[in-house]
């Protein structure tokens, strides 16, 4: 018999090898059920509606009734957290399912080897465990709540700069959603550079940089080795690689370093930070938005000691409030608040001693 705390998982995808591979990965675990599968979108809506499930894994190309046309369909009636498991030449389109309501993502095999079948395993029973009910919930109230204009009430004067030199931000699982939502809400001339550390795979962070720089005032790119930090841009670490800094004739550059396969987060936060706190100390921003586990822990806690200003996301809207929380247990978050209200607290900060 099904235990009452079982997560009763529907897995959606055309390839029966997919399928198949996804369904052992997931019930290797007690606490997991794999409950059906479907093989196409129109086989999705009907094993949804038999067997409610608590999350659905999804994939996007599928014959008959796409990933897409599935999700809108499950958003509108029958609303069920919902993981993209998409191929690398989904890179373009997978954002559009995160705006459909898909709360997080994994980038499935390119082959199908048992090496490659165990890169994808821990980041899936992760992902599964963490979004629950209530992370669809907040990622609807987050909508709803976006910025309708991209011109904020508060505009920065570049005369008013404050202690801060540099803001530096990291995410997780539904950090894609919430960055947009910041960024988006920013003015363009905020007179300090933002870095990012978002966990996403490697080829996701230049399509996601160009995305949010369509919606924002601010230039996002994805970050390059070597570039100078400038006020009014936003350089997102690209997958696969940690983004670190360095100082050179009296400027501030990137350093991008390469991951390795013993690194449990990439890119790393913790990294990030640290390196950020080793030029700037007290002249830092961190901020910690959703996320599993507890990546940017330590280097909030260095941010936070040294009289640097350091924010997270509250548990009212994050996705995951794993990593946030490590912080707040770590008493290393000086202001805890809901992803609202960041845009103006990072407005109010950089434009005042604080």
């Amino acid at each position: 018999m099904t235990s009452k705390n079982c997560k009763r998982i529907l897995i959606v995808d055309d390839s029966a090898y997919n399928r198949q591979t996804i369904r052992k990965m997931l019930e290797k675990e007690p606490d997991i059920e794999v409950i059906a599968v479907a093989v196409d979108g129109i086989d999705a809506i009907a094993k949804t509606l038999r067997y409610n499930p608590d999350l659905i894994t999804l994939d996007i190309d599928m014959p008959h009734m796409d990933g897409f046309t599935f999700l809108r369909w499950l958003m509108k009636e029958k609303p069920t957290p919902v993981i993209m498991v998409s191929s690398l030449s989904d890179k373009k389109t997978v954002f559009k399912a995160l705006d459909l309501g898909a709360v997080d993502f994994i980038t499935k095999p390119t082959r199908r080897a048992s090496s490659e079948l165990r890169k994808i395993e821990h980041d899936l029973l992760t992902k599964v465990r963490s979004i629950t009910p209530f992370s669809l919930k907040k990622l609807d109230r987050q909508k709803l709540s976006s910025p309708k204009t991209k011109h904020p009430p508060h505009a920065l004067s570049p005369s008013r700069i404050g202690k801060i030199e540099l803001i530096a931000i990291g995410s997780s699982t539904g950090g894609p959603q919430a960055l947009q939502y910041i960024l988006s809400a920013l003015p363009g001339n905020i007179p300090v550079p933002i870095v990012i550390s978002q966990h996403m795979p490697k080829g996701f962070t230049g399509p996601f940089a160009k995305r949010i720089n369509q919606t924002s005032e601010l230039i996002v790119k994805e970050a390059i080795d070597n570039e100078p930090l400038e006020p009014g841009k936003v350089f997102i670490c690209p997958g696969g690689y940690h983004l670190l800094f360095r100082v050179k004739g009296g400027k501030i550059y990137t350093k991008l370093q390469p991951s390795s396969q013993n690194d449990r987060y990439t890119p790393s936060i913790d990294r990030m930070l640290l390196s950020a706190y080793e030029i700037y100390k007290k002249r830092l921003m961190g901020i910690i938005l959703t996320g599993m586990g507890s990546d940017g822990k330590e280097g909030m806690i260095a941010i936070h000691n040294c009289g640097g200003y350091t924010v997270a996301e509250s548990e009212e809207t994050a996705i995951v409030y794993g990593m946030p929380q490590e912080v707040i247990k770590a008493n290393a978050a000086r202001t805890i608040l809901p992803l609202q209200r960041i845009p103006a607290e990072i407005i109010r900060v950089v434009m005042n001693n604080y």
